[in-house]
């Protein structure tokens, strides 16, 4: 793609027009030369569609590991032998001292995350639920719920009790997905995506770059997410676990997430697109670039498996790209 058409396609942005999926495709066709352009034009999109604030989230693990299912990328799946944490769920008390101890830090929301395929006959649920309305009724905190799987009924309980976002990634494209899943189906994870947002909730749903998928698989998965209508899109690089199917895969270089993350932001102007896991090992010194690329989210703290980045540093990296940490936050205790 010659870099006339980044400025004319940019352009075309910035004036308000929607990306088509044929214009996305030939943004797979960037040469590594005219990457830093492209970044460029998706800075500027972000900016005059986004602003410049940056949504800093992080997680709760609220119950890790031996989870039934088998995605060749987590740590958490029975099918693999790693070194993730496993535990049963965690107290309303101790899930209530995690939000309290992110509230007396200045959080302003907390997501609450679980292993297992989902909600669906989960003895678990009522038990969430009730932690989730301690939560509220004891903090001043908006609640985030990620608990896989939900039937229409339980996602429509979660919105009353006041829970505004559900996040559930469909990971990647539909075409590539069952190269990485084997024991749910990608209709499976979209049902749950749109009962959700049938109930009320805002959508955080994105997946994992780097497992394998080509470029276009890359843009279908993109333009499911558009089709969706979500608020804000994580985009994990992954890091390939000790014992997981994925191990051996050799992850993205810092260009090729660079791009990825560009071209996202042309096709969502004005969503929140949110670097996580995987992030500080693939991108390394290339992580400030990451948030002149269009990036205006954070996944900070600790991952549900892994250690992340020091937060201080994190939260200057956002400042030195002259970019503001928004007013909601919420960060990771567990």
């Amino acid at each position: 793609m010659d870099y006339r058409e980044i400025i004319t396609l940019g352009e075309y942005i910035l004036e308000g027009q929607e990306i088509t999926y044929e214009q996305a495709k030939q943004l797979t066709k960037v040469t590594e030369e005219d990457i830093p352009l492209l970044s460029a034009f998706a800075n500027k999109i972000r900016n005059q569609f986004a602003g410049k604030g940056v949504d800093m989230c992080g997680i709760v693990n609220a119950r890790s590991g031996m989870c039934s299912e088998d995605c060749k990328f987590c740590a958490q799946s029975a099918h693999h032998r790693t070194d993730a944490p496993i535990y049963k769920l965690l107290s309303t008390d101790k899930l209530l001292a995690a939000a309290q101890k992110a509230e007396s830090q200045g959080a302003k929301r907390i997501s609450v995350v679980t292993s297992g395929k989902g909600m669906n006959h989960d003895s678990d649920f009522n038990k969430i639920v009730e932690a989730l309305q301690v939560i509220m009724s004891k903090t001043n905190l908006k609640v985030c719920a990620n608990l896989g799987t939900l039937s229409a009924t339980q996602a429509f309980l979660l919105s009353e009790i006041g829970v505004k976002r559900y996040a559930h990634n469909l990971e990647t494209s539909k075409n590539f997905y069952p190269s990485v899943c084997t024991t749910h189906p990608y209709e499976e994870r979209l049902a749950t995506i749109k009962v959700a947002k049938a109930a009320g909730m805002e959508l955080c749903t994105g997946g994992i770059i780097g497992m394998g998928e080509s470029w276009l698989d890359r843009i279908d998965f993109a333009f499911a997410l558009r089709e969706v209508d979500v608020a804000s899109i994580p985009i994990n690089i992954l890091n390939p676990i000790k014992g997981t199917a994925l191990e051996d895969i050799l992850p993205p270089s810092p260009l090729d997430i660079i791009k990825t993350f560009s071209i996202f932001r042309f096709i969502f102007p004005d969503k929140i697109i949110r670097p996580a896991g995987g992030r500080e090992i693939n991108l390394r010194d290339m992580q400030g670039h990451l948030m002149l690329s269009g990036a205006n989210g954070l996944i900070i703290g600790n991952y549900l498996t892994f250690t992340g980045r020091d937060t201080v540093a994190d939260f200057q990296m956002v400042q030195d790209a002259g970019l503001t940490p928004a007013d909601t936050l919420h960060y990771s205790f567990i």
